[in-house]
């Protein structure tokens, strides 16, 4: 770097001497972009800026532009993505005779798509970046543009397109002796062999590149290769390979810093132990992927982080539900109960004007509540007739047992009032803390009412299911239970979901 600085401020020197201005313009941008790899934003800035302003004072647009996709670039890492946009247009714009900056341009105009989720105007812009690479001979740019032709293809599904794409990245790549590629495009295709169940290939895929990264000394690239071996291993029921495999994922994505390999790593061995039902650490695993994600909000170097963040609670509500429905399953009575609950529940809150984190809470509280009720003997749970007090004492249990069972896991929700409180009743009748008025979080008082509503409208061991009009009779003889703009918001939820019924 130094000595790169040292040439670069010798040849200023000299074209400013000598009147070169186009050499000028030209090594002002490549030391503003040394500078920027120093973490000196405002000088990168400013050389950039005058390399910018040379090239236009001697008509020449093809440096101007380049200048300008620099000052993108600097954009770009600094978060301001909107700027760094309209700056890649304006070099297009521009300099777009040039074809090797067209190419390198549309590049990053993808990857800005491809980082916002905007995946046909990612696709489009990599086509075009490849027919410019195409034009001037780029081989490795053509090799690159397949590659991210691939990704692209991939995220939308579309198959067929994604293996042709590596395909041909790699026959390039290997061309060309570019080692690195090679991994990253093998590690991307096996993604693709396992979407289409080809188990075997998607394995030799990921091992021959876990190969080249091992070579190359690279630990970044050898977690995903990790993290990919062990799904395959998991979807073809090795599970102690898979969690030895992601194991060793996690441990290498937090030995090199990265946060979403980690993240990422995290959830495929919380799917692995959701497989296995070891619910506990498949949650705990979540929690930490999910608080990983929170620090990437300010992150701009990584490809559509929200719809990763996306796929991860889709992946926290899929465990949740399945162990509430698990817990279910030994009673035909009451299958189905939680994610009903759950419905219900998001509609109260909705009437509501609860936001969308709250509802989330609802929604993984309402999975859950029942938790407890595992420790509850069988045939206490089905026991057809009315319970004996001592009965009744060990189901008041379950609330409190369910808290136990979760006191390990941090959730990024505070799921554990309703956990510990949907039985609790605003008049002070409830169990099993006898709390009273608004010392019941509403979250808990919204799972009580649609809990009994859903208990009144299915059939029991101990009873028929109630129509929905005697329910309702039951629950307004019984509304003191509930704070009035929980009793009223589940009359409108109710009302609205029979209208449309």
């Amino acid at each position: 770097m130094t000595e790169a600085m040292q040439c670069y401020d010798s040849a200023i020197e000299l074209a400013t001497r000598d009147g070169e201005r186009r050499v000028l313009a030209e090594a002002l941008r490549r030391l503003a972009v040394v500078h920027h790899h120093r973490d000196q934003p405002a000088l990168a800035v400013e050389l950039c800026q005058k390399s910018y302003d040379t090239a236009l004072a001697i008509n020449d647009p093809v440096l101007a532009a380049e200048a300008l996709n620099s000052l993108a670039g600097f954009d770009f890492e600094s978060g301001q993505i909107e700027a760094a946009r309209e700056r890649f247009y304006r070099a297009l714009e521009l300099g777009g005779a040039s074809a090797e900056l067209r190419a390198r341009t549309e590049q990053n105009l993808g990857i800005l798509a491809n980082m916002q989720g905007r995946l046909a105007e990612a696709l489009a812009h990599y086509q075009r970046s490849l027919g410019a690479f195409e034009s001037t001979g780029d081989e490795r740019g053509c090799a690159i543009a397949y590659h991210n032709l691939g990704m692209v293809s991939a995220d939308r599904e579309l198959w067929d397109d994604a293996d042709r794409y590596f395909a041909r990245s790699l026959e390039m790549a290997e061309a060309i002796g570019d080692i690195h590629l090679q991994g990253l495009g093998l590690l991307n295709h096996a993604e693709v062999h396992i979407a289409r169940q080809r188990f075997e290939q998607a394995r030799a895929n990921a091992e021959r590149a876990l190969a080249i990264f091992d070579r190359l000394g690279s630990r970044l690239d050898k977690a995903d290769a990790y993290k990919v071996i062990g799904r395959v291993y998991r979807e073809t029921g090795r599970n102690a390979l898979a969690e030895s495999r992601l194991r060793a994922a996690v441990d290498l994505a937090v030995s090199t810093g990265s946060i979403l390999s980690e993240a990422e790593a995290s959830r495929e061995l919380a799917l692995l132990y959701q497989n296995m039902g070891r619910n506990q650490e498949a949650l705990r695993l979540l929690n930490t992927a999910h608080r990983l994600f929170g620090r990437l909000d300010a992150r701009v170097d990584l490809v559509d982080v929200s719809t990763k963040a996306i796929k991860l609670e889709e992946t926290y509500f899929a465990v949740v539900r399945n162990w509430g429905q698990s817990i279910e399953s030994s009673d035909s009575y009451t299958y189905g109960h939680c994610e009903r609950v759950a419905d219900y529940g998001l509609a109260v809150a909705r009437e509501l004007g609860l936001d969308e984190e709250q509802q989330t809470t609802i929604r993984i509280g309402a999975y859950l509540h029942d938790l407890g009720k595992v420790r509850v003997p069988h045939e206490i749970l089905n026991k057809p007739g009315s319970l004996t007090p001592e009965e009744f004492r060990t189901i008041q249990m379950h609330p409190v047992w369910g808290l136990e069972l979760l006191a390990t896991v941090e959730f990024p929700w505070d799921i554990k009032p309703i956990i510990r409180w949907h039985h609790e009743r605003y008049d002070g009748t409830g169990y099993p803390d006898r709390l009273k008025g608004d010392e019941i979080p509403v979250n808990a008082q919204i799972i009580c009412i649609v809990d009994v509503y859903d208990a009144l409208t299915t059939t029991r061991s101990y009873r028929p299911a109630l129509s929905h009009a005697a329910a309702l009779l039951k629950i307004q003889e019984s509304r003191s239970w509930w704070r009035p703009d929980v009793y009223q918001a589940f009359l409108r939820a109710l009302g609205r979901a029979s209208a449309a019924a």
